[in-house]
């Protein structure tokens, strides 16, 4: 049975480029101008088609529904499913979908989690273009903040419960990318996030893998394909709840990629290890402005150099560890000071864990504990 759509406003939803993108792509090619507007395009053994270029034409939406008939006929679809295509023709689409339950429903809470875990695996791979780290602290990037505003939720889907999360329009390559020099750096932020993300979620399912099977270290450089604490967590909460649960991504026609969709699975017993990675990350970050108390235990400097590091053996998370420090010449002397006096010293700076070892960046001497009978000069 033939659903016909009749609603203008939605039919005018559909762009003149999500149109084109989609005679393209289903065999459609370009072959003459039609007017001041339009373009006539042809395909072996289906209809000549006219195709507006502009949506400021009066029987826009009549156009559209007609092109919408043709289409689906070519497919072998109903037109509703059609529609569905054509509208976000132009756009990226991100599915998570949780595993069925029979009627397609979740708990109200599994569902508000879905959406905001949803919502944070994008901010993840929004926040890794710029600068990939192992952690993002919050409103730390509000451009990245920017462009998750900007996605909108898409429709639902039978049968299933399905966050739609819809992008802006993908813009079609200008005409030099053709050429050959495109490189995907050129890609629209719209396409970078998406692109990123899927890169990201592979990434952190093959660190899985790997660390199921044996290997302890699979996520230590992840980060720089976008796999962060941040992404780890959304991750955790959206698959928790479910025995499984798929991500995928449909590319805008209007940017083909070299295939049409991708699809990542996560499954409940993946959430462990994403925590644990999670918790990696987040020690692997520098605490900003922290505080380090401790004694001197080695001092270097070449002669040539006004400024050296130092080792210092402080209490970190209740444990004895071996913190490395660069210091400019003043605080470097006073450390000097504070060794040979054997008297503790108090530092501060960005704690960075390195591998199993510590490190103070932008250090700086704030206090050296001398006994009573001792004055610090300066």
């Amino acid at each position: 049975m033939r659903a016909t759509i009749r609603d203008t406003e939605a039919l005018k939803a559909v762009s003149p480029v999500a149109l084109s993108a989609y005679a393209l792509a289903a065999g459609w090619s370009k072959v003459e101008t039609y007017g001041d507007h339009s373009d006539v395009y042809a395909a072996r053994g289906r209809p000549e088609i006219i195709l507006p270029r502009t949506e400021r034409l009066g029987d826009y939406a009549d156009v559209v529904s007609r092109l919408i008939e043709i289409f689906s006929d070519a497919a072998e679809t109903d037109e509703l499913s059609l529609y569905r295509d054509l509208v976000t023709a132009d756009r990226d689409v991100i599915r998570v979908r949780a595993a069925e339950n029979g009627d397609g429903a979740v708990a109200v809470n599994d569902g508000l989690d879905l959406l905001r875990g949803a919502r944070d695996l994008l901010l993840a791979a929004a926040c890794s273009l710029r600068h990939p780290r192992p952690l993002y602290r919050a409103d730390s990037n509000r451009e990245a903040a920017k462009h998750v505003q900007r996605i909108r939720l898409g429709q639902t889907e039978q049968s299933s419960f399905t966050v739609t999360l819809v992008t802006p329009m993908v813009a079609p390559p200008m005409q030099s990318s053709f050429t050959g020099d495109w490189r995907s750096e050129d890609d629209p932020i719209e396409r970078r996030m998406t692109r990123r993300l899927t890169d990201a979620l592979g990434t952190a399912r093959t660190a899985i893998e790997q660390t199921v099977s044996g290997t302890g270290d699979a996520f230590f450089d992840a980060f720089g394909q976008g796999v962060s604490a941040n992404l780890c967590e959304a991750l955790v909460t959206l698959i928790e709840p479910f025995p499984s649960l798929d991500i995928s991504v449909t590319w805008a026609r209007t940017l083909p990629r070299w295939t049409a969709r991708e699809t990542i699975r996560f499954g409940r017993t993946d959430a462990p290890i994403l925590r644990e990675a999670a918790r990696s990350f987040r020690n692997r970050e520098p605490q900003p402005d922290a505080r380090v108390f401790g004694i001197v235990q080695r001092l270097k400097r070449d002669e040539a150099e006004t400024d050296g590091n130092i080792t210092l053996r402080a209490s970190i998370d209740g444990r004895n560890q071996s913190v490395t420090a660069l210091l400019e010449q003043f605080d470097y002397e006073r450390a000097i000071r504070a060794h040979q006096a054997k008297a503790p010293i108090v530092m501060e700076g960005d704690l960075e864990r390195v591998g199993q070892r510590w490190r103070l960046l932008n250090a700086r001497v704030v206090d050296i504990i001398l006994n009573e009978d001792e004055a610090e000069d300066g």
